[in-house]
Order: C-alpha cells, then structure tokens, then sequence
C-alpha cells in the first residue's frame, strides 16, 4: 500500500494555517506528533487537548507531565535525547531534596521546577488549569493552542496484581513493572471539559489521536464526558495514529498493555481502543501485513518513527489525508 501522506489534499500542504487540527494528546511521542502538525499547517491551526490524568503532587508541587512534555516541545526546549524534561538540564535542587531524606523519586529539574512553582502557585491562588497553562504557553512563545482536558481533578490509577497504584507510583517509582489488569479515572464522574476543548474539537476540520497510549495517554482524556461524546458527535475525519511499530511500543508498555487487556497488539486492537470514533488509523508499514477485522475503520499506511523532524512532518500529513480535499 503507498504511503498516504501522498494522498494529502492541497490545502493541508505547506507552512500556513490551511486546515484547522484538534488533536488529543499524551506526553512524549504526542508531543513529537504535535510538532510535526504544527510543521505541516501552522501552530494557529492547532489546538491540543492534553492528558492530564498523570498529574501528580511532588513536594508540593502540582506537576502536569504530559502538558509540560508537549508545551517543551513546542517551544523547543524539549530534552530530544532523554525524551522528556527540558534540554540543558541541571538536577542540583533534587539531588539536595534527597541529602535531606525528601521525596526523590520522581525526576524534577532545576528548570522544569520554575514551571511546576509558577503553576501550583497559580492554582493556589484560584486559577483553572487552563488559564494557567495559556499563560505558561505564551510566556514561553508558543502559539498553538494547549488545553487540558478538564480544569477539574482526574487522576489515573492502575490495577496490578500487585495491587492498585496510583498512575506515576505504577510507572515511575515501580517502573511500570506489574501487569496491568486495568485502568481507572478518579474523578471522570464530576470531571468537566476545560473551556475551549469543545469548540477545539466542533471548529476543527479534522480530529486527530497522537500516538499515544490509549489506556493511560488518551484513555482520561476520553474518560471526560462531554469530550467523548462531542467526539462521537463530531462531523468531521476522526484519525488515529497506533503508538506501535510491527506489534510494539517505541518506548513505554503500551504493547503490554494491548496484548493483556485487549488480547493483542494488531491495528484491529489498537482501533478497537477507539471504537465508535474514528474513522481512519495510521499504522505502521510492517504492521500492514495484519490489517483484518478493522471494519468500517480505514488503514493509512506508512512510516510512523518519528526519528526527526521531517519524519515528524510526514507522519503529521499521512494522518492529514485522511481530510476531504
């Protein structure tokens, strides 16, 4: 099958705000993906509707991984080597919390610590999230549109054999060690969407799902209500891009958690995560030996490693073709 970013309608080419992407986001390979879109049509043309089911409490300090992976990503700061965090990083306030006897476990760099103090003051103060995240994304340049999900508290935990955990202890401190025998959103039944996410996703002429893992990336943001519903609702292309290559995770166990809870790590399987709301996924070529039982659900074929920034961009436009020209 050829590769669909070929297929990609005029006005989805080139740098200008053409076509209007609402897209739903994780952390660090969303993030990547985000970059890629924000190539291919514009930051203006973009809105990001972040997970913030990993938000976690540390010393302190309210920290919201995924919205920072992607807001570092946008105002090119991220870490591309380590893959999350700040690039030109220093860790001396971490290595004195832990000389203390302090909570030491979850990495805070001496950068990333500004925003997560700017932030919880903020939020003390009476601020929704969403407010507090524009600023930060304007105080750092960026233009593209980033919301959380819910301005409300969501918080994911996960099911182990082991016992349940909450998202960061199960991934961070237990390095995502134990089977996952399911996942769960504190919060979902009161959580609300942030001012902006629906008419993100109403003006949009495409909605796309990042590469994300869809059990704890993806997963607390369709756990919120109304975002799943005006999803559903939608009028326009809904496009997943699978986080797997030839049946498995570029990094972090969203493979193990397919095989396990789904029964599986085919296309078929990581569509089936998103069933009743998409209308196409990108999957990897060496995963299009196995496209079966998708059904109504349309296959786009091609390269989805995003090694670099062009590989980022021509991912972003295969996913892009699937808008009507």
């Amino acid at each position: 099958m050829r590769a669909a970013h070929a297929r990609l309608p005029r006005r989805a080419r080139g740098r200008g705000p053409v076509v209007r992407v609402a897209v739903l986001s994780g952390g660090v390979g969303g993030a990547r993906f985000v970059n890629g879109l924000v190539d291919a049509v514009g930051a203006a043309a973009v809105s990001v509707v972040g997970n913030v089911g990993d938000d976690v409490e540390v010393l302190g300090l309210h920290v919201s991984p995924d919205l920072d992976s992607i807001l570092y990503a946008l105002a090119g700061l991220n870490d591309e080597a380590r893959g999350w965090g700040r690039a030109g990083e220093t860790w001396q306030a971490l290595e004195t919390v832990r000389e203390l006897g302090g909570e030491g476990w979850f990495a805070l760099g001496d950068r990333d610590l500004a925003v997560h103090l700017v932030r919880t003051q903020a939020l003390g103060a009476g601020e929704p999230l969403s407010t507090v995240t524009a600023r930060l994304a304007a105080a750092l340049g960026v233009e593209t549109r980033l919301l959380p999900a819910t301005d409300d508290r969501l918080r994911t935990w996960i099911d182990t054999p082991a016992g349940p955990f909450p998202f960061q202890e199960w991934f961070v401190a237990r390095a995502h060690r134990d089977e996952v025998d399911g996942v769960r959103f504190d919060g979902a039944d009161t959580a609300a969407p942030a001012p902006g996410t629906l008419e993100a996703i109403a003006e949009s002429d495409v909605v796309l799902i990042a590469p994300s893992n869809p059990y704890v990336s993806v997963g607390p943001i369709l756990a919120v209500r109304g975002l799943r519903e005006a999803l559903a609702a939608r009028r326009v292309p809904c496009v997943a891009v699978s986080p797997l290559i030839g049946g498995r995770a570029v990094r972090g166990p969203a493979d193990r958690m397919l095989a396990r809870l789904a029964g599986g790590t085919s296309p078929r399987h990581v569509a089936g995560c998103y069933a009743g709301l998409v209308d196409a996924i990108v999957d990897d070529e060496p995963d299009s030996a196995d496209l079966a039982g998708l059904g109504e659900v349309r296959p786009i074929v091609t390269r989805t490693l995003m090694t670099d920034a062009d590989a980022r961009r021509r991912l972003a436009e295969a996913a892009l073709g699937a808008v009507p020209a």
